[in-house]
């Protein structure tokens, strides 16, 4: 009696359907949209941002901080508030001054200029790390505040009895906010257009509208506002008066929180990137000096006082908005826009947080997971965890925009500090080949003064009110970082040994051709880099199966990550690097004495790719057996299956599934 044939021997043409992941992954891929084609060469253009759309997914994060930060600083000020007319001047100031700052980061880092970058190119890994968790911390704490800055202003608008709403209502926010990042980074930004240009309209009907409303009252404002201040001058003295006006322009630090945004977010950004950044930066300086420092202004003016439940932008737009029907309707459109706006500020941490991410994770920081793209080709890992950490700071502070504004503030400005300094360390080391580099160097020393001196305040004043939290949670991210990368500092360093041994085996006396008769059986071998784990899964399959295969075919996927995914340049440096790559492997083989030849693809799923590609290599090879080389340890931990991902085992599954034999070799680290 005949054996029934093994599953493994099934032909290609046989092999069933791979399952479709059912009902969640059908209806998720509705949700977030077909793939991208990665062939079509001009994809970076249709994905890429120009300095407008640039200014609403990134500026909106500095420009709608003005509907926190100037209230933050007034209500400060509390009796003092004639303060707020040099205030206003100080705001502006300080925004163009660390903007203009950070235009001068675009130009030395076009492929993206941000904190972790700058730090770690600048003044080290160490310092790198300290500025990438600060961040970190910062982009889960922007969306938070963002979205619960909209709940404030959005409830502003309905009775007190509604506020039991609000904390749902803002966490269902931040998942519609996720889904709409993992379609894309544009699809978000032009959906959420035309909320950012009526937040434009409406404050700069509200802003011109209130100063020249109140211009006749000007006089004596400021006249009010001179005998205060003589009166505080004789009564507190100068210096009082002084740690005062410091105590609410460093609270009011939120206003300046979203500079940053521009210079991290370069990599969407339309070519020429550093042009476009650059008047990018210029849009959102312009418009959140203007903004904050004329909302500033109008509550001078207008004497606008706190109520219960309501924003001080509600307590302003009410009083210049009157009681007229045509006045209201303008007052709930203004508010609305505020809060739809601030719901695009959240954009930002999604945009940024992880670009950060994939960024540390490249340098092995955190785990490499974070540094893949999904098929729609955002970070879907990282927009996973900003969503979750957001909507669990959201729930701690259950939403309170004052405490999360104080926890947010200091990661930016210790950031802003660290950034700010390392280009004074830049203009420094450079002084031999730049003539002028005391005026360049100029204008970062200025805003380092500006940042530390806020950053310095803020942790003396609100240490106990939140900002012992915010230290504790970013050093606990930089010794968990630190954990992580001595892992893999571990794993390296064993798989180069093995990759030094290796090396050593004897070769044939003669080098074979290259030519591999498909004809033959062969070993097809899934490879990465060139290294230790490569060549041990190779000689493991020859040496385990002896006589049994007549050539070998390399197969690596060059995986489209956030690294590599910056331009059509690195996308050919991909490229360029596999084949290589595959060479190397090809020329040891032939050493052996082992005919051996090479195929390869790319894709943002190595797992799905390798799938396809192996599918092709069958058709060719139709005696192809697989080979794919796992990194096994002495003890499993829980977090191994985190930090390494389960790529052999998953190409294993998937080509079993279509009838291919699958042999996965480990390579032992203890």
């Amino acid at each position: 009696m005949g054996h029934p044939a093994p599953f493994f021997a099934r032909t290609p043409s046989a092999a069933p359907e791979p399952p479709d992941g059912g009902w969640f992954r059908r209806t998720l891929r509705f949700l977030v949209g077909p793939p991208r084609d990665l062939r079509d060469r001009s994809i970076f253009r249709h994905l890429s941002l120009v300095a407008f759309l640039a200014w609403v997914g990134l500026g909106a994060d500095g420009l709608s901080s003005s509907s926190y930060g100037p209230e933050e600083a007034f209500r400060t000020m509390g009796e003092h508030s004639y303060l707020a007319l040099a205030l206003a001047v100080v705001m502006a100031t300080t925004v163009l001054v660390i903007a203009a700052a950070y235009s001068r980061v675009i130009e030395q880092f076009p492929h993206g200029g941000g904190g972790y970058v700058v730090a770690t190119k600048l003044l080290g890994e160490r310092a790198g790390l300290v500025s990438g968790s600060a961040l970190l911390v910062d982009y889960v704490l922007t969306v938070t505040v963002s979205i619960a800055a909209a709940g404030d202003a959005l409830f502003s608008l309905l009775p007190l009895d509604a506020l039991a709403w609000k904390l749902p209502a803002e966490a269902a926010l931040l998942g519609i906010l996720v889904l709409l990042n993992l379609r894309g980074v544009k699809e978000s930004v032009l959906v959420l257009t035309p909320i950012f240009l009526f937040f434009v309209v409406t404050h700069l009907i509200l802003i011109g509208g209130g100063v020249l409303g109140h211009a006749a009252q000007a006089p004596a404002v400021f006249s009010s506002a001179s005998k205060s201040l003589s009166s505080d001058l004789a009564t507190l003295g100068l210096g009082a008066i002084l740690l005062r006006f410091l105590h609410a322009y460093s609270l009011g630090g939120g206003t300046y929180t979203g500079i940053e945004a521009v210079s991290n977010g370069l990599s969407i950004m339309r070519e020429p990137r550093v042009q476009t950044g650059k008047r990018t930066m210029f849009y959102m300086a312009t418009s959140l000096a203007f903004t904050a420092s004329g909302l500033l202004l109008c509550y001078l003016l207008w004497k606008v006082e706190p109520v219960a439940g309501k924003t001080l932008n509600w307590v302003l737009a009410d009083k210049f908005a009157g009681g007229s029907a045509a006045g209201r309707a303008f007052l709930w459109i203004t508010i609305a826009s505020e809060g739809a706006l601030l719901v695009v500020a959240a954009q930002a941490g999604f945009v940024d947080g992880p670009r950060v991410l994939a960024n540390m994770a490249v340098d092995s920081w955190v785990p490499r997971r974070f540094a893949a793209l999904s098929d729609r080709l955002s970070a879907q890992n990282g927009i996973v965890l900003m969503g979750a950490a957001s909507v669990g700071a959201l729930l701690y502070t259950d939403g309170d925009v004052r405490a999360l504004v104080v926890m947010y503030s200091i990661n930016v400005f210790l950031t802003f500090s660290m950034t700010t300094l390392s280009m004074v360390v830049f203009w420094f080391r450079e002084r031999r080949r730049e003539r002028r580099w005391k005026r360049k160097s100029a204008i970062h020393a200025t805003a380092f003064v500006m940042c530390a001196t806020i950053l310095v305040v803020t942790v003396f004043e609100k240490f106990e009110e939140g900002g012992w939290l915010t230290l504790a949670i970013t050093g606990g991210v930089i010794g968990v970082c630190v954990l992580i990368r001595r892992h893999y500092n571990a794993v390296t360093a064993k798989l180069a040994q093995l990759y030094r041994g290796l090396l050593s085996a004897p070769t044939a006396p003669e080098p074979a051709s290259g030519i591999v008769n498909p004809a033959n059986p062969v070993a097809a071998v899934l490879v990465a880099g060139y290294g230790g784990l490569g060549l041990h899964t190779f000689l493991g399959a020859f040496r385990d199966f002896p006589g049994q295969f007549k050539g070998a075919v390399f197969i690596s996927v060059g995986v489209i990550d956030s690294q590599q995914f910056k331009g059509e340049e690195t996308m050919e440096a991909l490229r360029t690097n596999v084949r290589d790559t595959l060479k190397r492997y090809v020329e040891f083989a032939r050493n052996q004495g082992i005919p051996a030849t090479y195929r390869m693809a790319f894709g943002t799923d190595a797992v799905e790719e390798c799938e396809k590609l192996c599918g092709e290599v069958s058709r060719e090879f139709r005696r192809a057996v697989y080979f794919a080389g796992k990194v096994l340890f002495g003890r499993e931990q829980w977090y191994q299956h985190f930090l390494h991902n389960e790529t052999a085992f998953a190409i294993q599954q998937r080509l079993q599934w279509a009838g291919k034999t699958v042999v996965v070799v480990p390579a032992r680290v203890t």
